[in-house]
């Protein structure tokens, strides 16, 4: 499979600059996932790549060579789009080969084509139907087997399970992992759903404002976020952010909140000292927060429960910590009742400093 590589790539439209010099490279065989909250650049990174956008700047490399001047179907690509894009009066078998028939392939070879991959996405029984007579989940998997009966080096997913409901998007996630698994192809997915980016993913790059924020694995990310962006954006809940002072009484470092007062360990310490500024932002997983009422103030925060969220099995507290608002993940069957005040205590080893500043991660 080929290597892909970004290398300063700039978009502008008019005066406008949407994508400030992206540089990435994507190995054989990888499932890149780009992510980003809606106008971070993402979707026009992919149109370019798929040469659907012209590239004001920089260049694009496949397997070592520039493609930004080739037409999409010189690129060798294959795109799967949000909204499907399947041609209504043809049936699922004629809207999978309508690229092989351009081609002009063999009828027995886009046949044996046409079988393999409807078999690998549960569509042989529907063939000879036609759009209109499918579900939204089939007729996204239509419109991979199209791109999959092209054998191309290379698929592109335009956010495709973003107009299917919460059931199904599931469903069809699980249906992506495993397909992922059987072609041995590189993949470029966009989404601004983070679920799908952690569980689908080889490498996640964060996007935001047209810039890569931060690439790397799911568990890179999702532990050691750069800043307070990628922090914030990955993980559900999202993190809890609170402002603290930092003060040391008696050569013991506290971190002092208008509710909290957190006595750091000797790792928490010497990444203040790094930072040497007075003043941070504390992180929090609300999975690294646990329910504590006897615990003690130095390792722990208290909250005024305003909204308790039923899930099941988990409950999602949403409370305030001295104005700030701090989210809670528990079992459903601890004790809470609205207004009440509660003591969790913080798992120190997962505590998360960033610069108050420039938002930075203190390492």
């Amino acid at each position: 499979m080929p290597k892909i590589k970004l290398d300063n790539l700039t978009k502008r439209y008019g005066n406008i600059e949407v994508l400030h010099g992206i540089s990435l490279e994507m190995e054989d065989a990888e499932f890149t996932v780009l992510v980003g909250p809606s106008g971070c650049g993402k979707s026009t990174t992919l149109r370019m790549i798929a040469g659907l956008e012209t590239v004001s700047e920089g260049e694009i490399y496949i397997d070592g060579r520039a493609v930004s001047h080739l037409e999409p179907k010189e690129r060798d690509l294959a795109m799967v789009f949000q909204d499907y894009a399947l041609y209504p009066h043809m049936n699922v078998a004629k809207n999978m080969s309508f690229a092989l028939r351009l081609q002009k392939r063999p009828k027995k070879e886009i046949d044996e084509k046409i079988g393999a991959v409807a078999e690998m996405l549960g569509l042989t029984d529907y063939l000879h139907r036609k759009p209109a007579e499918l579900s939204g989940g089939q007729r996204q998997r239509v419109a991979m087997g199209r791109a999959l009966t092209r054998d191309s080096s290379t698929f592109l997913f335009d956010e495709p399970l973003s107009n299917l409901d919460a059931k199904l998007r599931t469903q069809m996630r699980a249906e992506l992992a495993t397909l992922r698994q059987r072609v041995h192809k590189n993949m470029i997915y966009v989404t601004h759903d983070q679920i799908e980016a952690m569980t689908l993913a080889d490498r996640i790059v964060v996007m935001h404002a047209g810039k890569i924020q931060q690439q790397g694995t799911p568990e890179e990310l999702f532990k050691r976020p750069i800043n307070k962006f990628v922090a914030g954006f990955l993980g559900t809940p999202p993190m809890n952010f609170l402002s603290a002072t930092v003060e040391v009484n008696d050569d013991v470092t506290y971190l002092v909140g208008p509710k909290f007062k957190i006595r750091c360990d000797e790792s928490i310490r010497q990444r203040l000292l790094k930072s040497k500024s007075s003043q941070v932002d504390v992180g929090i997983r609300p999975s690294d927060l646990s329910f504590d009422p006897s615990g003690h103030l130095e390792d722990a925060i208290e909250v005024d429960v305003v909204v308790s969220e039923y899930v099941g099995a988990q409950s999602v507290l949403i409370g305030d910590c001295g104005g700030e608002k701090v989210m809670v993940e528990l079992k459903s069957d601890t004790p809470v009742s609205l207004g009440e005040k509660l003591r969790f205590r913080i798992d120190l080893s997962e505590l998360h400093l960033f610069d108050l500043g420039n938002g930075e991660a203190i390492r």
